[in-house]
């Protein structure tokens, strides 16, 4: 069944559909949509907001650790001679932060949306991922976690699709992905 929400969950998630809101209007850079989205929360809870806090949260990020499955199931993955690549709403600099939380994995390519100067669930990290990996869609697998950024988009542009619903929730839109998994052991087990 579905899990209880965690602590926090209500006011994460307001903040997650700030977040959301802001990335719909032209490009930013995401510490500016972080500062932003922040900004937005603390001033809706009656708080006055401290330049030093968006500053905060981007360092904060950087300190933040993969889910304990994710590094080995993506090992295992890759083990199995699949490739990966990372399409994310970041910059690049909070990339190379994540990437280095992400040791020992090697990935083909990484595009963020600094990089087509768009934030999913608009197109363009599709079009670039596909690109570089010289792949057609239907050869790729997009997994994610984030459902309303990834799977409606990738699925139009003809990827097969995994959704990663730590929470179990039920689907949170009309598009199904062609996978669903509690983890990333899901995808794991799936490549061998």
């Amino acid at each position: 069944g579905e899990r209880a929400p965690e602590p926090g969950h209500e006011l994460r998630e307001r903040w997650e559909e700030i977040q959301f809101e802001l990335i719909q209007r032209e490009y930013r850079s995401y510490h500016d949509i972080l500062v932003d989205s922040l900004r937005t929360w603390v001033g809706e809870r009656g708080h006055r907001w401290n330049e030093t806090d968006g500053k905060a949260l981007e360092r904060a990020m950087q300190s933040w650790q993969p889910f304990p499955d994710t590094v080995p199931a993506l090992q295992r993955t890759q083990s199995a001679g699949l490739g990966l690549a990372i399409v994310s709403n970041t910059d690049r600099h909070i990339m190379a932060h994540t990437l280095r939380q992400l040791a020992p994995l090697q990935f083909d390519e990484v595009v963020v949306a600094e990089d087509v100067r768009a934030y999913k669930p608009d197109t363009p990290h599709f079009d670039r991922v596909l690109a570089l990996l010289d792949l057609a869609p239907e050869e790729v697998l997009h997994v994610a976690f984030g459902f309303r950024y990834d799977i409606g988009p990738a699925r139009r542009k003809g990827m097969p699709t995994a959704w990663v619903n730590r929470d179990r929730r039920p689907l949170p839109g009309p598009e199904c992905p062609d996978h669903e998994w509690d983890s990333l052991w899901g995808l794991a087990e799936m490549t061998g």
